[in-house]
C-alpha cells in the first residue's frame, strides 16, 4: 500500500529533506534576528557619531541611509546563502546594474560628488550671497545633487553642484565688513585736499559707515581735464547696500550744494593722412 511506503521511507524523508531545511529556516530567522539587532546598532552608533561632530545634517542623513542600504542587502545575501541558493552570480549581477547605472549617470554622480564636498568643505551656508556659475544670489538649500539659489531680483535658480563646485566661487556673506568702492572725477580747478577732507565729512554722517578701517580717498587717475578720486568706505556685510547707495545720494548732495562742475569731455581727433600727399 502506498501508505506503508510512505511510513517506511518518512525517516528519509525527515532526515534528508525535513530536518535540513528547518536547521536553515531556524538559521535564517537566527541571522534575520542578529543581523537587523546588528544594523539598528550600526545606526545608532553612526548617528551617534555624526551629531558629535560638525558634518553637515544633509550629509549625515544620506550617509545613515547608506549604510543602512549596504548592511541590509549584505544581510539579503547572506540569508540566500544560508538557503543554499547561489548568491555569486547575484552579486555578480548587482555589480554589473551598478556599472551600467553609473555610466548612465555620470553626470548626475559627478553633480552627487561635487554636493558631497560642498557639504563638507563649506565654501558656502544656506543665507549667504553668494556669485558662482554666472549666478548671484542669496544660497536657499545645498542639496546633494543641486543648490537653489534665489537672485537678487527674486528668480529662484537650480545650479547642477558640479557646475558649481568648478567654477570660482565668491562668498559675500563670509567676512564681517566690505569695501565700498566709488569713484568721482574731480576738476583740475579745484583744490584736493580740500574736497577730499569735504566728502570725508560728508561720509562720516552716513548711518553705518565704520571707522575702523578708516575712511580711504585717493586719486587713481588723472587726465587732461580732471582727477580720478577713488571714495572708499567701509560697512558691515548686512549693511553694505545701505552705505553703497547712501554714499551716492551724499555724493550728489555735496556736489550741487559747492556747484561742483563736471568736467567736460575732451575730443581727440587724429589725421589718419599719414604719408599722403
Amino acid at each position: 500500500m502506498p501508505i506503508f511506503d510512505w511510513l517506511r521511507n518518512s525517516d528519509i524523508w525527515l532526515n534528508d529533506y525535513l530536518l535540513p531545511l528547518g536547521w536553515k529556516l531556524l538559521g535564517v530567522v537566527v541571522l534575520w534576528i542578529v543581523g537587523n539587532s546588528f544594523i539598528k546598532l550600526c545606526h545608532r552608533l553612526l548617528e551617534a557619531r555624526m551629531q558629535a561632530s560638525t558634518i553637515d545634517g544633509t550629509l549625515t542623513h544620506y550617509m545613515k541611509s547608506g549604510v543602512q542600504i549596504s548592511l541590509r542587502i549584505m544581510l539579503i545575501i547572506a540569508i540566500l546563502s544560508v538557503l543554499g541558493i547561489e548568491t555569486t552570480s547575484l552579486a555578480a549581477l548587482v555589480a554589473a546594474i551598478g556599472i551600467a547605472i553609473g555610466a548612465a549617470w555620470a553626470g548626475l554622480l559627478s553633480n552627487f560628488a561635487a554636493g558631497v564636498f560642498l557639504i563638507i568643505l563649506r565654501p558656502f551656508a544656506i543665507g549667504h550671497s553668494i556669485c558662482a556659475a554666472g549666478i548671484s544670489g542669496i544660497v536657499r538649500e545645498i542639496g546633494l545633487f543641486i543648490t537653489i539659489v534665489d537672485t537678487f531680483d527674486n528668480v529662484r535658480t537650480y545650479i547642477g553642484n558640479s557646475k558649481l563646485f568648478t567654477d570660482n566661487i565668491i562668498n559675500y556673506s563670509c567676512n564681517d565688513y566690505r569695501r565700498i568702492d566709488i569713484k568721482y572725477t574731480l576738476p583740475h580747478e579745484l583744490s584736493l585736499s580740500e574736497v577730499c577732507a569735504q566728502i570725508e565729512q560728508q561720509l562720516r554722517q552716513i548711518e553705518n559707515v565704520l571707522t575702523q578701517p578708516n575712511i580711504e580717498i585717493e586719486p587713481v587717475g588723472i587726465n587732461a581735464n580732471s582727477i580720478i578720486l577713488a571714495i572708499r568706505p567701509y560697512a558691515k556685510t548686512a549693511h553694505y547696500w545701505q552705505v553703497y547707495v547712501d554714499s551716492l545720494k551724499a555724493m550728489a548732495t555735496l556736489a550741487a550744494q559747492h556747484h561742483w562742475p563736471i568736467p567736460a569731455t575732451r575730443t581727440i581727433v587724429e589725421n589718419d593722412n599719414k604719408g599722403r600727399a
